[in-house]
């Protein structure tokens, strides 16, 4: 029987599904492209009525701010994106540092929920919904609000792990609007667009990390970001890797069909690939994952869990960075002050692979970028005025450029000083090392 006869009671268009929504209650919605866009559109559009909705988004992909002059909708996020970053520095959303994460437990600050907004797949026949390719926070979110509200997608993926709903819990299913789903899919994709520079630097330095720092039945994780995230093709010549990670890159799954990836020395879910999502992929890889028994998905609080990451031997980090300092200090999430997008999960797992008996904790980024026809360089004498460390120096055993490998650990502040001036451009380096002789009085 279809979903749609079997649970007519439940069913609701965006409008009714959102019409009991009152002034100053609290909601909070699925992540990236779990975000319902119907349901959102719905409630948006109630915006002349409603005062002082508290709205929780991580890695949001709706502009509530827009709406009613920012009173109606009172954000908070602790993972901004290109929907809201000008917002936070408008005061119209704010943000919230968060970084550790500990499972089935909302981060301090947020929660608990009146409403939660996400994507479901279709019931199956004992009336068990999946997340599909983003679990992210659904399940935590969840088991933090009273009512759930859920748009359908027939598309959605199914995979084991902590992907999964029963239907019994969601008070309002309803029937999305693909014309909006098909927009913000296509503008979440142009976001993700590397430029050219960056996909040079990306096949040099992927090329480094795939060669010389990750070894045959290591676990990886793989950070999102234009550099980190290429790396998947260029481990095609390990062996016996296990997968740990929160968001799934593309090319991850031909290294399951080539045998590349088996997991058979991960400590944790040993032969499966664990992640939270697997957004932004191409849909015959999401084909290929659905229903596949070697990828587990689960709560981000889960994935991302400390305790969880600690228990992992040869665990190998690679994240992304905006800069790094030279004595090795990262920051990934912000420009100056203002947030760019959030640490998300890597700080635990930059120092659960540093704390990792036999791992490693890389740090990736471009030598530089230009800026108005000049090239600046983001090795930096210090970060930013006001911008946070992502990482810290501690925790940080390699940085790789496309000039080369830097290698902290063990490591003096003279010594990775040295470190991180041959890895930076060689058209920054007379500045870089002039900055040091004042600072430090050492001359390289």
């Amino acid at each position: 029987m279809d979903w749609r006869k079997r649970y007519a009671d439940k069913l609701r268009t965006p409008e009714e599904a959102v019409a009991d929504v009152a002034s100053g209650q609290a909601i909070t919605v699925g992540m990236l492209d779990g975000m319902p866009p119907s349901v959102c559109r719905a409630l948006s559009n109630r915006a002349a009525e409603l005062e002082d909705v508290s709205v929780f988004h991580f890695v949001g992909a709706y502009a509530w701010f827009s709406f009613n002059e920012g009173r109606s909708f009172r954000q908070i996020t602790p993972f901004t994106t290109n929907v809201d970053r000008a917002a936070v520095r408008e005061g119209a959303v704010e943000y919230l540092p968060a970084a550790m994460w500990r499972s089935g437990r909302l981060p301090y600050g947020a929660g608990p929920f009146d409403y939660h907004l996400c994507i479901v797949s279709p019931p199956d026949a004992d009336g068990w919904c999946s997340f599909g390719s983003s679990v992210w926070m659904n399940p935590t979110f969840a088991d933090n609000s009273r009512v759930i509200i859920a748009e359908v997608d027939e598309r959605a993926i199914r995979t084991a792990g902590g992907n999964r709903i029963h239907v019994d819990r969601i008070e309002r299913l309803v029937d999305p609007d693909p014309t909006i789903s098909a927009k913000v899919r296509a503008a979440m994709t142009r976001a993700q667009d590397r430029t050219e520079e960056e996909t040079a630097a990306a096949e040099v330095i992927c090329t480094l990390v795939g060669l010389e720092l990750v070894r045959d039945g290591d676990t990886v994780q793989i950070g999102a970001g234009a550099i980190s995230a290429a790396l998947a093709p260029y481990l095609a010549h390990r062996r016996e890797l296990g997968i740990h990670t929160e968001l799934l890159p593309g090319g991850l799954t031909e290294l399951v069909e080539q045998g590349v990836v088996t997991g058979e020395h991960k400590v944790t879910h040993p032969g499966k690939v664990v992640a939270t999502g697997a957004a932004l992929i191409p849909r015959e890889e999401l084909d290929y994952i659905d229903g596949n028994p070697t990828f587990e998905l689960y709560d981000f609080t889960y994935t991302d869990d400390s305790d969880l990451l600690n228990q992992e031997p040869r665990l190998v980090a690679v994240n992304n960075a905006m800069q790094v300092d030279l004595t090795g200090q990262v920051n990934s999430e912000a420009v100056g002050p203002w947030p760019y997008t959030g640490p998300g999960g890597q700080t635990a797992f930059a120092t659960a692979a540093a704390h990792s008996e036999d791992g490693r904790s890389v740090i990736v980024l471009p030598s530089s970028y230009l800026r108005d026809g000049e090239r600046r360089s983001r090795i930096v004498l210090s970060l930013d005025e006001g911008a946070p460390v992502t990482v810290p120096r501690s925790a940080v055993d390699n940085v790789v450029t496309e000039w080369g490998i830097a290698t902290l650990r063990g490591k003096t502040i003279r010594q990775r000083i040295g470190e991180l001036l041959a890895v930076a451009h060689p058209d920054c380096q007379p500045q870089l090392k002039e900055d040091v002789a004042r600072l430090y009085g050492w001359r390289y």
